[in-house]
């Protein structure tokens, strides 16, 4: 199949609806149908502020994270569309990709 993939950039501390922003995030595509999601937890990162945002010991607060997607055209306009309803600002990127599943269900 081709789609896109889709990367949202953002950092542990943001939140949307008294959630944590990527939990938000999944349930959300979740709630569109979208079947899969990752999130990655990043060391550090230059964030497009300027800024460098790192995890610490002892406060993860800063700390970059990634939630990327892989999606159909209309799932990726679903997502855009409900994310432009949120109050909320993010940084993504989009690629064109062809994705599918190896292997059979059994083993």
């Amino acid at each position: 199949m081709n789609g896109y993939q889709v990367t949202i950039f953002t950092q542990q501390d943001r939140r949307n609806h008294g959630q944590p922003l990527a939990d938000w995030l999944l349930k959300a595509a979740k709630g569109l149908g979208i079947s899969g999601g990752t999130v990655i937890a990043a060391a550090e990162g230059l964030g497009h502020d300027k800024r460098l945002h790192s995890a610490h010991f002892f406060e993860l607060a800063d700390q970059p994270i990634e939630i990327t997607f892989a999606l159909s055209e209309d799932e990726m306009t679903a997502l855009f569309a409900l994310l432009a309803q949120e109050p909320i600002r993010l940084f993504y990127t989009k690629t064109p990709i062809e994705y599918g599943v190896l292997g059979s269900a059994h083993g």
